[in-house]
């Protein structure tokens, strides 16, 4: 009976670096310091959404196309570019519609 509750109680190597390993992993994702938490949108240092690509040519060309900053709209404290002012329209007029699922992260 005392070995199954050493077994029990004390885990194994393996088990102690899977535990080890998840809270790394949890740490690792609630202290990121590149994280922005207080914004709702994935941004790059110069708060420009999708690394600057044009959203709404993922859903009319079906590929990723480079925006322009000729042609930016500002939504949810983040700058969007497009390739056309057409693009940036289609956008400003719904955004939801176009915009990344979980602000892009």
């Amino acid at each position: 009976m005392n070995e199954i509750v050493q077994k029990i109680v004390r885990p194994s190597a393996l088990q102690l670096g899977m535990i080890l390993g998840l809270l790394l992993a949890l740490l690792f994702i609630f202290l990121d310091p590149g994280a922005k938490a207080d914004s709702e949108i994935n941004t790059t240092a110069e708060n420009v959404a999708i690394e600057g690509y044009d959203t709404v040519a993922y859903f009319t060309q079906k590929k990723a196309v480079p925006g322009s900053k000729e042609f930016t709209h500002r939504w949810k404290d983040a700058i969007w570019q497009f390739a056309s002012a057409e693009h940036r329209n289609l956008f400003a007029n719904n955004p939801e519609k176009f915009s990344p699922q979980y602000g892009g992260y």
